[in-house]
Formats: C-alpha cells, sequence, structure tokens
C-alpha cells in the first residue's frame, strides 16, 4: 500500500507499507527512492514484520522544502520519528543504506527510546570528527575535486545531474563499483559530477531497463536539489551535536556493505566497532557493490532477517 503521510512541520513523505508486526523502517540513501528497497518489502512482511519505507524529504512522491537547512540530520532524524508518531510506533528497526545509513545511525542517537536495533549499509558508524567535516576534506583534498565538497557550491552539481537525468542515473547506478572508473576523488581539470561517472555499454544483470527508466522519470520531475542538500549540511549537523562527541550506539545493530563498495575505500568500518555496543554482526558480501540491496537482495535479505530474529 502506497500513501502519504503528512507529518507535524507539515512535510509529507510518501510511503510504501506493507505487513503487519514489529516495524522496520528503510531509509534510502543518493541518489535513491524508497524503491530502492523493493526487494526487501515482501521478504521482511512475510517474515511477519510491519515495513514501512518513505521517499525521503527531498526525493520522489516527498515534499522537497525549498531551505537548505530543512534538511539537517535533525530534521532527516525527525522525520522518521514523526513517521513513527503518525503510524502508531512507538519503536521501530531502523535500517538505512548509503546517507540513509547516517539517518539510521544519527536516529540512534539522537532518539534512542525509539530505535528498538539499527542496520547500516554501505556506509558505516563514524564517530563525531573533532572539526567541521568540510574543514578536514578542504585541507586533505586541496586543489583536488571531491564531489562532496563540489556539492556545496549551491546549484552548480544541481544542474549538473539535471541536464541529462538519464545520464545522470544510468552513470550512477550502473557504476559506484571499487575500480569501476569512478572519480569521486581526483584531478580539478573542469569536469563537473557527472562527467566523471562510467557509462557503461549494457546494464548490469541486477538492474532492468524498466528500473532504470523509473528513477529516471522520478528525478527528471524533481530534479536533484533536495536529495544534495543533504550535503550542504555536514557542516551544520557538526554544528548542531556537540553532545555526540563519543556517543555510543546502545541498540543492537549490524552492518552490512559489499567487497567492491568505493565507500569502504573512504570510510573504512574498522573504526565502528568500538562505538557500537551490541555489534551483532559486520556482514560484506562478496562481489557487491555500493547498491548492495539491489545487487544482491538475497543475501542482504537473509542477513536482516537473521538480525531481525536475533533481536
Amino acid at each position: 500500500m502506497q500513501r502519504t503521510v503528512t507529518l507535524p512541520d507539515g512535510v509529507e513523505l510518501q510511503v510504501t507499507e506493507e505487513g503487519s508486526g514489529p516495524a522496520v523502517v528503510l531509509v534510502h540513501g543518493f541518489p535513491e527512492l524508497g524503491y530502492s528497497w523493493r526487494h526487501q518489502v515482501p521478504a521482511l512482511a512475510a517474515a511477519g514484520h510491519r515495513v514501512i519505507v518513505p521517499d525521503m524529504r527531498g526525493y520522489g512522491g516527498s515534499s522537497r522544502p525549498a531551505a537548505v537547512e530543512d534538511y539537517d540530520i535533525h530534521h532527516l532524524s525527525g522525520d522518521v520519528v514523526g513517521l513513527l508518531d503518525a503510524l502508531g510506533e512507538e519503536q521501530a528497526v531502523v535500517v538505512g543504506h548509503d546517507w540513509g545509513a547516517i539517518v539510521a545511525w544519527q536516529t540512534a542517537l539522537l532518539h534512542p527510546e525509539r530505535v528498538a536495533a539499527v542496520c547500516g549499509m554501505s556506509v558505516p558508524f563514524t564517530p563525531r570528527a573533532k572539526r567541521p567535516p568540510t574543514e578536514i576534506w578542504r585541507a586533505a583534498l586541496a586543489g583536488r575535486f571531491y564531489y562532496i565538497l563540489h556539492f556545496q557550491e549551491p546549484g552548480t552539481a544541481d544542474a549538473n545531474m539535471a541536464a541529462d537525468p538519464a545520464r545522470t542515473m544510468r552513470g550512477m547506478l550502473c557504476g559506484a563499483r571499487a575500480g569501476d572508473g569512478t572519480e569521486l576523488v581526483g584531478p580539478d581539470d573542469g569536469r563537473g559530477f557527472v562527467e566523471r561517472l562510467p557509462q557503461p555499454d549494457a546494464l548490469p544483470d541486477w538492474l532492468t531497463q524498466a528500473e532504470l527508466d523509473h528513477y529516471v522519470a522520478e528525478f527528471a520531475r524533481t530534479g536533484f536539489t533536495g536529495a544534495i542538500n543533504w550535503y550542504r549540511n555536514f557542516d551544520r549537523n557538526w554544528e548542531t551535536t556537540p553532545q555526540l562527541a563519543e556517543a555510543h550506539v546502545t541498540m543492537p545493530s549490524l552492518f552490512v556493505t559489499g567487497s567492491e563498495d568505493p565507500v569502504q575505500r573512504m570510510m573504512p568500518s574498522d573504526r565502528q566497532a568500538a562505538y557500537l555496543d551490541d555489534l551483532r554482526g559486520e556482514v560484506v558480501i562478496e562481489g557487491a557493490a555500493h547498491w548492495v540491496q539491489q545487487e544482491r537482495p538475497d543475501e542482504v535479505n537473509a542477513a536482516l532477517l537473521t538480525f531481525l530474529g536475533s533481536l
């Protein structure tokens, strides 16, 4: 069932819901949609869970506020909590992929009473930095192109990605594999973000043309600004969460990634165990790249069901 849920601040989230039982919220990343969890919804519902899958704010059928600060971590985690309130759920297991993993981890810290357990995919738990994130990146990558710093410039990446949504989404979904030529970090030679994505001749076997077309149609309609605005809040998120310095995730947790996910090169997961007090597994799916829950749904579903069964 798909419906629109209005949150207390007036933001509307388009939500797909299936099943009954303990609640599981699936939070997508960039540039994805609730549709990215299409292989998980029936499996988790069949196993006895109420599966709740929003298009997050800025995406798909949900609201796209104009103000950049409306996409900070307080709003994003607040959307998860507001969704639980609207649906009458006291707690849920929160599962996130990519940027959705950051939302899941931070919701567990900011609203621990609402999170029964948490799972991050692709992006590991990262403790609060000592300095504003963009300050660290600018110092480390001076004179280099880094996509997150590129995303800080108002309008630039937005226009680049929206110019040809089919090229953008084909490059994003067919790329994001270690060694495939994607240049998330590279020489600052005047190329935009999209020009640094590979454009393979054929789709990977896990992605059909109809599935790609669904993403393209949605982003052609909405543009990418709401999605990119999440990135424009890294420093604001840091500035407004001093209380999270050295904070631990206390509830049961799980981490899932692919062995070929390039995020593992940028954000190694070897530090997270010290901050996850009840880590019940770090699952590395051999051969999978960044879009792990779409690429290898059977293995991801098995890992999730084992985790849920342990709670």
